[in-house]
C-alpha cells in the first residue's frame, strides 16, 4: 500500500508577486513539514486574478513558461509536486493558465479553456485537455469555470489521469449574494461540481481556490479534496487554509471501479454529438 499526501489551499494571492512568492514559499514549507507531496495553489497565485469580470479590470502580469518566475516556482517546490495558476504570455497573447512542476522543473502545462462573462476580454483560450505523468501520478489540470463542463474531466479520466486539479478564483454570487458566504448559491455549485466531477470520473478530485476579497470579488474558498465516490475527505471551508488527506490512490480508484466502473461501462456509440437546441 502506497500512500499519497496531498493538499489543495484556499489562499489570497494579488497584483504583489514578491509578497505571492513568499506566501507560496511559507505555504510549501507548511506542507513539507506536515509530510504533502502534492500541492495545488489557486488559479492567479502568481499575480492574483481580475478585479472583475466585467471586461474593464487591469490583467496579471504575465510571463512565459520558460521565464525566470516559473523557474523560481519550480525551485521553491524542490521534493513537492506543486500546482499553481499564473497568466502566461505566448506569442503576442496571454492565457489563464496552470503549470505542475517540482525541483526538476516544468511536468504540465494547461491553458483555461473556457471563459465566463468577460474574462475573455483579458485572456485567449486554451484547446486542450492532456493527462501527464508526475512522480506522485498521473495528473489532469483544469482552471476554475472548465469544471462546469463534465466533458473537461471526462477527457482527462479517460487520458488516464488519476487525479485531477482544478485551479480556481471562483467568487460568490454577483446577484443577491447572501451575507453568509457558506449559505452562498455560488459557494453551493462549487461543491457541487467538486463532488460530481469527482464521482463521475471516479477519480481525486484537488480543488484549490482564492479566498477573501480582491476588487469587487469575494471569494468562497473552500478548497477541498475529494475521494472518486465523491465524498469530501478533506475541506477548508469558507476560509483560508490548506485542506490536507493521505489516500492510497490506486487502491481508491480500483475499490471505486470495482462493481460500477464508470469509464468502462461507457455507451459512447449512443451518445453521438448533439448540437445545441436553440429556443
Amino acid at each position: 500500500m502506497t500512500t499519497l499526501r496531498m493538499a489543495a489551499v484556499a489562499a489570497n494571492f494579488d497584483r504583489d508577486l514578491e509578497a505571492d512568492f513568499q506566501r507560496i514559499a511559507r505555504l510549501i514549507a507548511e506542507a513539507r513539514a506536515a509530510g504533502v507531496q502534492l500541492l495545488a495553489l489557486p488559479e492567479g497565485a502568481l499575480g492574483g486574478y481580475l478585479l472583475s469580470l466585467d471586461g474593464t479590470a487591469d490583467s496579471p502580469p504575465a510571463f512565459a513558461l520558460n521565464s525566470n518566475e516559473i523557474s523560481r516556482l519550480a525551485t521553491l517546490a524542490g521534493d513537492l509536486t506543486v500546482i499553481a495558476g499564473y497568466a502566461e504570455a505566448d506569442g503576442g497573447l496571454i492565457y489563464n493558465s496552470a503549470v505542475c512542476v517540482n525541483g526538476d522543473g516544468v511536468l504540465g502545462h494547461h491553458r483555461k479553456v473556457h471563459q465566463p462573462l468577460q474574462e475573455d476580454a483579458h485572456y485567449a483560450a486554451g484547446d486542450r485537455f492532456e493527462a501527464f505523468d508526475t512522480p506522485v501520478g498521473r495528473l489532469g489540470m483544469m482552471i476554475c469555470y472548465d469544471k462546469a463542463f463534465p466533458e473537461a474531466a471526462r477527457t482527462l479520466a479517460m487520458d488516464g489521469a488519476q487525479i485531477i486539479a482544478c485551479v480556481s478564483a471562483w467568487p460568490g454570487a454577483r446577484t443577491n449574494p447572501d451575507p453568509d458566504l457558506a449559505k452562498d448559491r455560488w459557494k453551493r455549485r462549487f461543491d457541487l461540481f467538486d463532488r460530481a466531477r469527482a464521482l463521475e470520473n471516479q477519480v481525486v478530485w484537488l480543488s484549490a481556490n482564492q479566498s477573501g476579497m480582491f476588487g469587487a470579488l469575494r471569494f468562497v474558498a473552500s478548497a477541498k479534496i475529494v475521494d472518486p465516490g465523491g465524498e469530501i475527505i478533506a475541506d477548508t471551508g469558507i476560509t483560508e487554509g490548506m485542506a490536507i488527506a493521505e489516500l492510497d490512490v490506486e487502491a481508491a480508484l480500483e475499490q471505486a471501479r470495482r462493481s460500477m466502473g464508470h469509464l468502462r461501462d461507457r455507451r459512447p456509440e449512443t451518445y453521438g454529438t448533439p448540437e445545441l437546441v436553440r429556443t
